[in-house]
């Protein structure tokens, strides 16, 4: 896996000096290298290090990135790679097919991805930041609109789980940093950045929607995706203590009042382009994560309430400019 992150660090340098940002290529790869540093001392990581090491590596130079199930490889499903596959679980954003064998995730991102692909602008040639990224399904899926698609997250599994296919994919541009948002450098490289499903996580709405306005371009495009609930603009959803079994929800506005914090922050042309109710449809429990999930989350007797008697999860999905 040196091997690996040594040929990131150059393909991201080189990746960043062709869209002459090489003033923050030094800090994105120091970056890149103690996030990955992190991932190797994980606790788990030998383990995720054998299940990669059993599946294959070689590059894969017809992939189909843009289809609703990213699919890397001929088809060479077995049960032993199944097994290894298992040996990354949880699998939570998708879907994925590796060499033949359909990784049904927890979540339907596909879903989220058609809501607002229809009214997603050109990527070609843009450099993309995707805060909170998982395991790279949407990077992959901004890949193949011609974006140089970058992600930060820093959850060592999501990182295992990105390597595995990014290693079939070398040339593709598409990287991985295993940190936070707080750990970026305030300078504004993106065209595009999306926050999708990370809002509500944080503590302090405000400061995230300020640090994501710093990493975008002047005119620079907001995707900005979160937990909403209904009402005017003085309403947001403080949870007492959990919201659907999550105790690191803080608040959660209605779409008024996002569209005001987004203006108290600075930008403009603000567009609500999608609101939909979450169902266990589209996050659900499946043999790649066995865990609980939305069915457990709802109110068994009435399902339009959480657990806690909370309204059940509905999403919007805004634009913003810089």
């Amino acid at each position: 896996m040196d091997e690996f992150l040594a040929g990131e660090e150059t393909r991201l340098r080189a990746t960043l000096a062709s869209r002459h940002a090489n003033t923050c290529a030094d800090a994105l790869i120091s970056l890149m290298r103690e996030g990955w540093q992190r991932v190797y001392a994980h606790g788990d990581w030998p383990r995720w290090r054998e299940a990669l090491d059993h599946l294959p590596a070689q590059a894969v130079t017809a992939p189909s990135l843009d289809a609703d199930c990213v699919t890397v490889g001929p088809a060479c499903d077995h049960e032993e790679q199944r097994r290894w596959l298992m040996q990354l679980h949880p699998w939570r954003k998708g879907p994925f097919r590796f060499f033949g064998t359909h990784i049904d995730t927890e979540w339907r991102s596909d879903w989220k991805w058609r809501r607002l692909a229809q009214r997603l602008p050109n990527l070609a040639g843009q450099c993309v930041l995707d805060v909170g990224c998982g395991s790279g399904y949407y990077l992959w899926r901004m890949v193949a609109r011609g974006a140089t698609a970058i992600g930060i997250d820093p959850t060592p599994l999501f990182a295992a789980q990105f390597a595995l296919f990014k290693r079939c994919l070398p040339d593709q541009p598409a990287f991985f940093l295993p940190v936070g948002i707080e750990s970026m450098p305030r300078s504004p490289l993106f065209d595009t950045v999306f926050s999708m499903g990370i809002l509500y996580h944080r503590r302090a709405p405000i400061e995230h929607l300020i640090d994501l306005r710093s990493l975008l371009k002047p005119g620079g495009l907001l995707i900005l995706e979160t937990l909403i609930v209904a009402g005017g603009a003085e309403q947001c959803l403080v949870p007492r203590r959990r919201y659907a079994k999550m105790r690191n929800v803080w608040f959660i506005p209605s779409v008024p009042m996002l569209e005001i914090w987004l203006k108290r922050c600075g930008f403009r042309d603000i567009q609500c382009i999608d609101i939909s109710p979450t169902t266990p449809a589209e996050q659900r429990r499946t043999p790649w994560m066995r865990f609980e999930s939305l069915a457990e989350f709802l109110d068994a007797d009435d399902p339009s309430r959480t657990v806690e008697g909370y309204p059940a999860p509905r999403r919007a999905i805004l634009f913003a400019r810089n």
